[in-house]
């Protein structure tokens, strides 16, 4: 983790009293600041405090002052901390690591507050009396859809359960200067909230909360969502989806509203946010989270259509989020990607207000081009064919609020968006157990269509449709033709739905500025599970590839001459006396050429360029690549090969076989060069992975054998050993429990089954493997007798019987299918069978002079043995069913 340049530890001043049973808390503070007395002044201005100088002899210690914070209290102020904390160049507790990279509070020092930008929290309601949220509160971007009234005001309870929309609203908007919770990012932002969470979320639920004034509110944040339970597919119905495209065609007079959604909390239960049809779409930006120490919290959920991260919490030992609470309070304990998501409002908020005329697409592709990896740690960080980093953890990066705006103030629309169907295949295709299908197709991208020709990727869209018997069996990748491949969906061991998907689409934001055409690859591997047959096969039906982006490049539009964005000079080493007046005549003859007046390089910072080309910059926004010698480049991220040194805004070379890196160092490899694997354990990169490791080919990583494993290999055909008391499950090893006992993943220990179950897989009785005794099988599920219309049967192998369904004239039966003891309506039971409501054909008496031909053709009906049709059954049943 890199140090920051300065420091600050916030200390409330003893008061002159005798020390009370509880801590007791000022309106005065003592400031460690590094930095010196300008740097003091400075961050006492920024954030309204008085500077009464330094404390005593105590060097690096001021004595700040607040007039409009309370002068005792037993509640901190913990709103004013948490944003000081925040500052770009100070930290807030000497133990914990500076966290400034999302530089908020550098983007309000260039003037950006949210104001005349109107956000709305989709949720349980707003408390819009909070002392924080009423100056900011705005009932024209509100409603109450639960209650079908204009006050999204939540439900109380003794629970506070509707608090959550409340919390997300402080984060956005909450005022400045008040001496209340907190300060929100866009804390000059409109504020609304819809209440619709708070009952049945139905598809006209949503539609109306996705549609609620679209041509006034800028801004919908939404906080989610499916079940979280690692088994569900689901995403908006047919209304929901029109309020959608309605809002990114029409809202903001045709700018297209702009959807704010978390990724969603879902990762202890193994979830993939693929299958969340909410986060999965085009037209919203899905945001994750990432503990403020860089790593992927426990709730995380992976995914390719994730753009974005800014921090949340983690574990129990690490920071929370502090925001506005009910009942005008305040909580330290706000949690989740739900963090995340209003976060990420508050920042589009403030790059609204540098320039009102962004497009939703324009939104979306400043998060892709200011977002940076910085330390988040992830194994699966690739630099994507267009040179950007991205992760299924957390997109291309930690947002930056400082760079959003600056681009956002200079930005020129992107091109018009350009839809084209790549291919489209209905080739049926088997999926074997623990094989892999793959199916490549190649597309010129609607080259031949002017409207529809795709250049350069936005985002990628694969709709499936696939038959399987064990959904959460499936992991399906696709491979760009730049090489970018992404993870539509992994392993979902909770997820035993055997409806496969039907025209599921799967989306990627992976191939973001890639060229679109060339050869894509789709694989879809089925891992072999215990739960179920092996013989039952999946079957992939048909799959579409759609291709989303522009004609041409993106970013050509954006040069600006002048760019406003903080950066760092190419600094010039100091000379020697000697050498100075030949410096200064070489300058001289400079100033005498006729000054370059082109277009800058993007790249260029705010001095411009000097020609003779537009490359030519004289500072650069981002970084610096080269030597002075050979010529210095300026460019948004460094490539493969070197690390950015934000200190000095440079481009460094990592070590050796490194491709990625943190720092110059053997062991701050993050990726490797081909030919070389990544041992994660020391950050190196090797050519052969050391004895208790095995290498990991797809990401060419060293990675260690589980301790419950003897040997281990990457190759998932092959074979796993596992220690005694463990037995393989998939590509690993879990514990071996008693007969009647699972292991519990929560828990990590062996649990009861079910009563209902001899052998499980989860504490349900829908986990059941086998039944235990006196239960049978019904529909998956294990019962201690069968429902109407089935039977229990004994089946060949099977220590239980299975419920199977009676004939379909028969509302029960014994025994077999056909041995119907009580009958369907409109049918009556004769011998064990049921027949319809007529008199038998052979049954009714025949006049004399009548040929008896029915019976005579009964009996041939019954001697051939015809008697099962149900034609004969119905004409013939009196001697069909005659004994004998």
């Amino acid at each position: 983790m890199r140090p920051s340049a300065a420091w600050l530890l916030l200390l409330a001043l003893p008061a002159c009293l005798a020390a009370p049973s509880r801590p007791v808390y000022t309106n005065h503070w003592a400031v460690q600041v590094l930095g010196g007395p300008g740097e003091a002044a400075r961050l006492a201005s920024a954030y309204g405090y008085v500077n009464l100088g330094q404390i005593g002899n105590l060097e690096n210690y001021y004595h700040f002052h607040h007039s409009r914070t309370i002068r005792r209290s037993t509640l901190s102020s913990r709103g004013r901390h948490n944003f000081l904390r925040m500052d770009p160049k100070h930290c807030g507790d000497k133990n914990n690591h500076c966290r400034s990279e999302m530089n908020i509070p550098a983007a309000w020092q260039r003037g950006y507050t949210g104001k005349n930008v109107v956000v709305t929290i989709l949720d349980d309601g707003i408390e819009t009396s909070h002392p924080d949220l009423v100056q900011n509160y705005d009932p024209q971007a509100s409603y109450d859809v639960n209650d079908n009234d204009c006050d999204p005001s939540p439900r109380y309870d003794a629970s506070n359960e509707n608090k959550h929309g409340t919390r997300c609203a402080g984060q956005v908007a909450a005022k400045a200067n008040n001496s209340n919770c907190i300060v929100g990012i866009a804390y000059n932002a409109r504020i609304g909230g819809v209440r619709m969470l708070d009952g049945d979320v139905t598809d006209v639920v949503e539609a109306k909360s996705l549609g609620i004034r679209p041509d006034y509110i800028d801004i919908y944040s939404a906080s989610w969502g499916p079940d979280d339970d690692g088994k569900t597919v689901d995403g908006p119905g047919e209304l929901a989806k029109q309020a959608f495209e309605y809002g990114i065609k029409k809202g903001r007079k045709g700018l297209g509203s702009i959807f704010v959604w978390a990724s969603g909390n879902g990762g202890r239960e193994g979830d993939y946010c693929s299958c969340d049809g909410y986060t999965n779409s085009i037209y919203t930006i899905s945001i994750s989270s990432s503990t403020d120490n860089g790593l992927k919290p426990w709730y995380l959920e992976e995914c390719a259509s994730t753009l974005a991260t800014t921090y949340s919490s983690g574990a129990f030992y690490e920071q929370k989020i502090v925001t506005t609470d009910l009942r005008h309070g305040c909580t330290e304990g706000h949690t989740g990607t739900s963090v995340s998501a209003p976060i990420v409002t508050g920042i589009i908020a403030l790059a609204l207000e540098a320039n009102p005329s962004l497009t939703w697409r324009d939104v979306q592709h400043l998060i892709v081009k200011t977002s940076r990896p910085l330390h988040l740690k992830a194994n699966d960080w690739k630099t994507n064919g267009a040179g950007r980093k991205v992760s299924h953890l957390y997109g291309y990066g930690l947002v930056n609020a400082e760079a959003i705006v600056m681009e956002a103030k200079k930005w020129k629309k992107a091109p018009t968006q350009h839809v084209c169907i790549g291919s489209s295949d209905r080739t049926p295709r088997d999926i074997h157990a623990d094989q892999t299908v793959r199916t490549t197709t190649v597309t010129n991208a609607c080259a031949n269509h002017y409207d529809q020709r795709v250049v350069y990727l936005e985002h990628v869209i694969v709709r499936v449709s696939i038959e399987h018997p064990r959904r959460g069996d499936l992991q399906i990748n696709l491979t760009s033709p730049s090489g970018t491949e992404s993870q539509l969906l992994a392993r979902r061991v909770f997820d035993i739905s055997n409806e496969g998907f039907k025209n599921w689409e799967f989306m990627t934001v992976h191939c973001w500025g890639e060229k679109a055409e060339g050869e894509w690859t789709l694989k879809i591997h089925d891992t072999s599970s215990h739960m179920r047959n092996p013989e039952r096969r999946g079957k992939l039906k048909e799959w579409s590839l759609i291709l989303y982006g522009t004609d041409e490049h993106p970013y050509n539009a954006t040069s600006s001459h002048h760019s406003q964005s903080r950066m760092l000079e190419i600094s010039t080493p100091k000379l020697e006396l000697s050498k100075a007046a030949v410096f200064q005549s070489q300058m001289e003859v400079v100033e005498e050429e006729e000054e370059y007046t082109g277009p800058c390089h993007p790249e260029c910072g705010n001095k411009g360029c000097d020609g003779p080309n537009a490359d030519q910059c004289l500072n650069c926004i981002h970084y610096s690549l080269g030597i002075v010698k050979a010529g210095r480049v300026c460019v948004s991220s460094c490539p493969s090969g070197y690390f950015g040194d934000n200190a000095s805004r440079r481009c460094r070379r990592c070590q050796k076989g490194c491709e990625t890196c943190t720092g110059r160092g053997r062991n701050q490899c993050t990726s490797c060069r081909r030919g070389f694997y990544h041992h994660q354990e020391t950050n190196a990169c090797v050519v052969f992975c050391p004895a208790g490791f095995y290498t990991d080919e797809s990401q060419k990583l060293c990675l260690e054998c589980h301790q419950s494993c003897k040997t281990c290999a990457s190759d998932p055909d092959k074979r796993i050993l596992c220690k005694d008391g463990f037995s393989p499950l998939g590509a690993g090893c879990l514990p071996e429990c008693q007969p009647g006992m699972y292991f519990s993943k929560e828990t990590r220990k062996c649990e009861r089954c079910h009563a209902s179950c001899q052998t499980c897989v989860g504490p349900g009785k829908e986990a059941c493997i086998q039944c235990a005794k006196d239960f049978h099988l019904h529909e998956w599920r294990c019962v201690p007798a069968c429902s109407q219309g089935f039977y229990p049967e004994a089946v060949p192998g099977l220590p239980y019987k299975v419920c199977t369904r009676c004939d379909d004239s028969c509302s029960a039966c014994e025994g077999s299918r056909d041995n119907c003891v009580k009958c369907k309506e409109g049918f009556n039971l004769r011998i064990g069978s049921c027949i319809t409501n007529v008199t038998c054909m052979d049954d009714s008496p025949i006049p004399e002079r009548s040929p008896s031909a029915f019976k005579t053709l009964c009996e041939i009906v019954k001697s051939k043995k015809l008697c099962e049709m149900k034609l004969f059954i119905q004409l013939c049943c009196q001697t069909c069913l005659m004994a004998g």
